[in-house]
């Protein structure tokens, strides 16, 4: 054991860090456990009978057990004849394309010598065992087959497995040339056999996806299978496989992947015939090389290393000798290890503990109230009739009976290869042999093996228990498992569970789904359904054994403690069970294990089962919300008390709680949020009365998850006119706190901070000596607090931890009960049915809401302010318009509504303590670049002081609708934190459908622009062709714009004699000083201008005036609203004012580089300066400076002079005044913008940074203050192993 380690903390590293600390992962070996150990000395054991010089067997089994183990330890013989009995086998079939000639037509032929009497299994597998339906007579069985690599997954996910498939097709080649492959030709054919592969892995069914047996059950003739498959000929080949028996077209064929029989016979059809045979030679070749010489042991070192993670094999010839005859002749074996070593003293312990567990189990089905009385009784005959194989069958003790097993299996001393063969050929026999036969009962796996039995420990019966005891009733355990449940006692697949029991068994087990799907391995997830069956035979095994334990001590009294242990015998119990799963394993073998082991890993067979354990948190005290004991457990064969009330029906008239108590009819329990639905009073029953079934089950479901979360529930009713108004009261009680709290990483206090928070006119003013007339003094204000995130094995070091009713507060309880609602599925999730958002849109709920806290109307008669509640402090001191003078107590809104809210109303208020504003009357630009650094200073403050700095950055998480809905997680290479994370086809389709909808949006812009471009162009045509009945249209169209007046008016026309047309007609008219009708005109356009300078510039002195108003009426409404009228928002954290923060800046900045260009280019005050300053200092012979005389083909034209605006010379020409002016306006757009831009507030501004730099805490402290000793020991965890502190 481990005892530095804390067992509520890491029960696996406390038992087992010991021994893993003892037992590195040995040369050449993927992963070792106790197991291992106990296997290898077993195997010595062994070696020693079987080398032993005077063996003298007892049956003639024995002795073919000793030869088959000499002849695989001959390894001068393996090596003398090298590859060639292999080679000499491929001859004998056929050929093989890849080292010679083959015979081209015969597919059938080749596969079913393969597969038949050599047992290899290409495409497929064929067996005979027990009809699943019929368990009395055996039947052919039909599966999916034909995969080299252990799953699917190292086919089709080909980016994370590239290593592997690149030494799988190296393997392949080297294969090829030893037996007489030429490299290039060897290697493309390989490399079709791969794709070929890779193809069949394509159809094969998840193995996650077979666990429901009575889905994959079908059941056919070998007729209707060769309708279903007809690429094969199917009576031909079961003739050969199960020769001499002769089926006809009528024999029953149990088929278990019915899709994948009838795709891989597509497949078939259209793969050519040279790749199909090289793939059933393939499954030959490399069933058969172990038997070979060492040149193919060497060829597959990489291979296991990219698998496995291990390194060139150091394991002895003689333990892999014992293993391959264990594989062999097992029960032979087994007989001589039996005879060596078994104590029949074992063998009646364990009996006794098997009575023991299975009295336990069955006692258990009577506390589970899910389960109805008819199944109930059913599962208790079945864990009756359930054959009890304890040690070994009797069978091999008798040596006749042990010879009949292997009659006709012939072995020789000289030829490990032939032996193999000649196990393959016995093996297709007896299969076939026992399709006529009645299953035998004797030759099943068995419920604990001989191997084990000698290890049973002879002084603490808490260790036999918790270790053999736990296996034991994790084997019962399995008959009532997600696969188990659907036999019944007599072992036949038929429903014997009533349906409300089914229903009840999948909603618990749904549980465990996700609990196990939470687990990690290196960043990987472990399959909570492909582990289902095993997880809750771990479970159900260690409830009955530990029941079991108890029994017997109540009957015979406790045992004596191990000396130097030092701890009970309940809790040597545990630690007898976790120290079976004791193991080390290389990542590649932990990935491999994931992928295709239907036991979890062994870490998590460990917490996973103690976290579900009540028992084990009782007796190594763990508190409520602990790694090891997280409040949540997911319990199948116990039955969960919770305490709730299911249906309370309240009338008008029935007395109710007072208004103040937001709690359940018990008068305690808290309400945290309400759920509410309307149904139709006509009727009792909602689906009677119209209400959509759909919404019924949605509901339905969505309240029994919330229950299976951990959430207290009470319905009530209240009658109305027409219809029935429901409610659901909900209530987290503290273990759901804890756990979610961690979860969200809600901030909680550790030290209280006293520090003075002084806003801009409190400090001016009190500098100045003058009242303050804004200044109120608010009761209660709500302590500073240095904090940091909540982490439930240091809940001690907080404030307020030994109260669990005050340590969260309510705004922190409505957070979890959001989260909670908001990412549990009420369906499927791949549809997006997930969240009470949704379920709100879709009218299954009419309402979701936390409750406000007592009446906001002040007692009477009148108390002491400090008696008020938040909620009455606010109203008195922030909603009534009296208190439109003061400042707002943003602390108080916060603590009763969130930091989202409080700064909200915190952005409406900070015009009236903003020394910028007074300066916004006098330039715009100004104001807005003082107003937006106050508020990002104010902002910066209030988020340090509240403890949400950065939070935008560190602390936000995904929505939980994106969280329950994401398929997988992965690690955040930033954060190190595991993230929902949608894979890259799905984003792919979700980033096309957004990027469509914008690219939408823009063409319709596009669309109107161009269309008024269009507009103006026909108008202009039409206006020059027609009569001056169309002049006042044109001025309107033209001029009633006063950004077109300023900017772009006069700019493009060209000049007299020379302007720019558009289709030959002249853009517009241009205002030229000559002649007298169209002096009118000017003279209007100049009282536009004039007009839209006058309003835009008169109209900054009042944006302040009005900005006052609008914001301290809305802050009046909204408060007053917010108090007294609005239901009570869920707290959300925030930093900033959001979105709005960013569209400022980009105003800001829009608003400078505007006001460069405005007075840079509409007004004259730049070229007066230049005429100043370069011709006349009076300005005398400004006007005339300004103007250009026309070219004098065009005076002569108009019989007149002609003077217009423009630095042009009587050419047309642009003077040299013209450029120095456009290089003055240039350097003062500029100098202007670059002026503006550094005194707008960036990103990361003095103020932030200077924040950022104290920490975590709210405030700067004072000089005698000193942070607290305990916020060092509470380091910031990021680590994803911190997380799983309460999984």
């Amino acid at each position: 054991m481990d005892r530095s380690a804390d067992p509520c903390h890491d029960f696996y590293q406390f038992a087992c860090g010991g021994w893993m600390r003892k037992n590195p992962l040995p040369d050449g070996r993927s992963r070792w456990s106790t197991f291992n150990s106990i296997w290898e000395q077993n195997q010595a054991l062994l070696k020693h009978l079987l080398e032993n010089g005077t063996f003298n067997g007892s049956s003639e089994a024995e002795r073919k057990t000793q030869s088959y183990y000499l002849s695989c330890l001959n390894t001068q013989r393996i090596e003398e004849l090298g590859a060639q009995p292999l080679i000499d086998l491929i001859a004998k079939i056929g050929g093989w394309n890849m080292t010679g000639p083959w015979e081209k037509e015969n597919f059938m032929e080749v596969l079913k010598v393969v597969s038949g009497p050599y047992r290899a299994q290409p495409f497929f597998s064929v067996g005979v065992s027990a009809d699943p339906k019929n368990s009395n007579s055996n039947v052919i069985q039909v599966d999916q087959s034909g995969l080299f690599l252990p799953s699917r997954d190292y086919y089709l996910n080909k980016t994370a497995n590239e290593k592997v498939l690149v030494a799988y097709l190296e393997y392949m080649v080297e294969l090829g040339m030893l037996l007489g492959g030429e490299r290039s030709s060897t290697q493309i054919q390989m490399q079709q056999i791969l794709d070929f592969e890779t193809a069949l892995a394509n159809i094969t069914v998840p193995q996650d996806q077979k666990r429901d047996d009575e889905k994959m059950y079908h059941k056919v003739t070998i007729a209707e299978l060769q309708l279903l498959a007809p690429a094969v000929d199917w009576l031909d080949y079961l003739l050969s496989s199960l020769s001499p028996l002769e089926p006809n077209d009528t024999e029953p064929v149990v088929l278990y992947t019915r899709e994948y029989v009838q795709q891989v016979s597509d497949l078939i059809n259209k793969t050519d015939r040279s790749v199909l045979n090289n793939y059933m030679m393939w499954t030959l070749v490399q069933k058969s090389v172990v038997s070979l010489d060492q040149r193919f042991e060497n060829a597959q070192d990489k291979l296991l290393e990219s698998l496995y993670g291990t390194k060139k094999s150091c394991t002895p010839r003689w333990q892999t000798c014992i293993g391959n005859t264990d594989d062999t002749l097992g029960f032979a074996l087994g007989a001589l290890f039996v005879k060596a070593t078994f104590d029949k003293h074992s063998k009646d312990i364990a009996e006794e503990m098997i009575n023991e567990i299975r009295s336990a189990f069955k006692e258990a089905l009577d506390r589970l109230s899910w389960m109805d009385d008819q199944t109930r009784q059913a599962a208790k005959d079945k864990a009756d009739a359930i054959y009890d194989m304890i040690g070994f069958p009797e069978f091999i003790l008798d040596p006749k009976e042990l010879d009949d097993v292997y009659d006709g299996y012939e072995v020789s001393d000289d030829s490990f290869f032939q032996n193999m063969l000649n196990f393959y050929n016995f093996s297709a026999r007896v299969m076939a042999d026992q399709l006529r036969k009645t299953p035998n009962k004797d030759q099943t796996p068995h419920v604990f093996g001989e191997t084990y039995l000698p290890h049973l420990h002879r002084v603490s019966r808490a260790l036999n228990f918790g270790g053999i005891g736990v296996v034991m009733g994790h084997e019962l355990t399995h008959a009532f498992d997600d696969q188990g449940r659907e036999y019944n006692k007599e072992g036949n697949l038929r429903p014997w569970w009533q349906n409300s029991s089914v229903e009840a068994f999948r909603q618990r087990t749904e549980c465990m789904v996700d609990q196990y799907n939470r687990y990690t391995v290196n960043g990987e997830h472990v399959n909570g359904k492909q582990t289902l069956g095993e997880n809750i035979a771990d479970n159900g095994g260690l409830k009955a054994a530990y029941h079991a334990y108890r029994s017997w001590v109540q009957r015979n009294g406790e045992d004596k403690r191990l000396p130097a242990v030092n701890l009970t015998n309940d809790q040597l119990f545990f630690v007898g069970f976790a120290q079976v799963w004791c193991s080390v394993r290389t990542p590649e073998s932990a990935h491999e294990g994931l992928v295709t082991d239907t036991h979890s890993p062994p870490r998590y067979r460990v917490i996973g089962t103690l976290a579900n354990s009540p028992d084990f948190s009782q007796h190594f005290n763990c508190p409520t919300g602990t790694s090891m004991n997280p409040g949540r457990r997911c319990e199948l064969f116990t039955d969960v008390k919770i305490r709730h009330a299911d249906s309370v029906l309240i009338s008008q008239n029935a007395p109710c709680q007072p208004p103040d108590c937001n709690v359940f009819s018990d008068g305690s329990t808290r309400v945290d949020f309400v759920l509410v639905w309307e149904e139709p009073l006509s009727s009792q029953n909602e689906e009677s009365a119209g209400v959509n079934p759909a919404h019924l089950k949605w509901r339905g479901q969505f309240l029994r998850r919330l229950k299976r979360a951990g959430l207290l529930q009470e319905q009530k009713k209240v009658v109305q006119a027409k219809t029935r108004v429901c409610f659901v009261l909900l209530s987290a009680p503290w273990s759901v706190l804890c756990y979610y709290a961690e979860e969200i990483n809600l901030r909680v206090p550790l030290q209280v901070v006293n520090s003075p928070n002084l806003t801009w006119s409190e400090q001016m003013l009190s500098r100045l000596s003058l009242p303050n007339p804004m200044l109120q003094d608010v009761p209660n204000p709500p302590p500073c607090f240095y904090t940091c995130e909540f982490r439930t094995n240091k809940l001690q070091r907080f404030l307020g931890s030994d109260n669990e009713e005050t340590f969260f507060k309510t705004t922190q309880r409505h957070q979890v009960l959001y989260e909670i609602l908001a990412r549990t599925p009420y369906g499927s999730v791949s549809k997006g049915q997930v969240g009470i958002d949704r379920l709100l849109s879709e009218q299954v709920f009419t309402d979701a809401y936390p409750l406000h806290e007592g009446r906001f109307k002040l007692p009477t008669p009148q108390m002491s302010p400090q008696s008020f509640s938040v909620r009455q402090i606010l109203y008195a001191y922030w909603a009534k318009w009296s208190c439109w003078t003061r400042y707002q107590p943003l602390d108080h809104i916060r603590e009763y509504f969130g930091e989202k809210i409080a700064l909200y109303f915190a952005w409406l208020g900070i015009l009236f303590d903003n020394g910028g504003t007074v300066f916004l009357s006098v330039f715009m630009s100004l104001w807005a670049i003082t107003f937006l650094e106050y508020w990002k200073r104010t902002c910066s403050a209030l988020s340090h002081r509240w403890n949400c700095s950065e939070f935008e950055d560190i602390e936000e998480r995904p929505r939980p609708e994106f969280t329950a809905m994401a398929p997988m997680t992965m690690r955040n290479p930033v954060t190190g934190l595991e993230e929902p994370y949608f894979p890259e086809n799905q984003r792919f389709n979700r980033t096309l459908s957004g990027c469509m909808v914008i690219v939408v949006m823009i063409t319709a812009v596009l669309i109107c622009l161009i269309a008024i471009i269009l507009y103006r162009s026909i108008v202009g045509i039409i206006i020059y062709k027609s009569s001056n009945s169309f002049v006042s249209f044109s001025f309107v169209n033209f001029y009633s714009s006063p950004v077109y007046i300023a900017f772009f008016k006069g700019r493009f026309v060209g000049y007299p004699g020379n302007y720019n047309t558009l289709f030959g007609v002249r853009n517009e008219d241009e205002v030229e000083i000559m002649v007298a009708e169209e002096e009118d005109e000017s003279a209007a356009e100049g009282v536009i201008q004039f007009g839209f300078i006058t309003i835009f510039v008169a109209a900054c002195p009042l944006a302040p005036l009005f900005a006052l108003i609008n914001n301290w009426v809305e802050i009046r409404l909204d408060a007053q609203k917010f108090v007294t009228e609005y239901r009570r928002p869920v707290v959300e954290r925030a930093q900033d004012i959001g979105i709005w923060l960013p569209i400022m800046q980009f105003i800001t900045h829009a608003a400078v580089l505007t006001n460069a260009f405005l007075i840079a280019f509409t007004s004259s005050f730049l070229p007066r300066l230049y005429y100043r300053y370069t011709r006349d200092r009076t300005l005398s012979g400004f006007v005339n400076f300004t103007l250009a005389t026309s070219p004098g083909n065009y005076s002569r034209e108009q019989s007149a002079p002609c003077r217009y605006l423009g630095l042009r010379d009587e050419n047309g020409e642009y003077r040299p005044e013209y450029f120095h002016l456009l290089a003055i306006q240039l350097s003062f757009v500029i100098i202007f913008e670059t002026v503006g831009k550094t005194m707008i507030p960036g990103e990361r501004d003095a103020l932030s940074s200077s924040l950022r730099q104290r920490g975590t805490r709210p405030s700067p402290p004072l000089k005698n203050e000193s942070p607290p000793p305990n916020l060092k020991e509470i380091p910031e965890e990021t680590d994803s192993d911190s997380r799983q502190q309460l999984r």
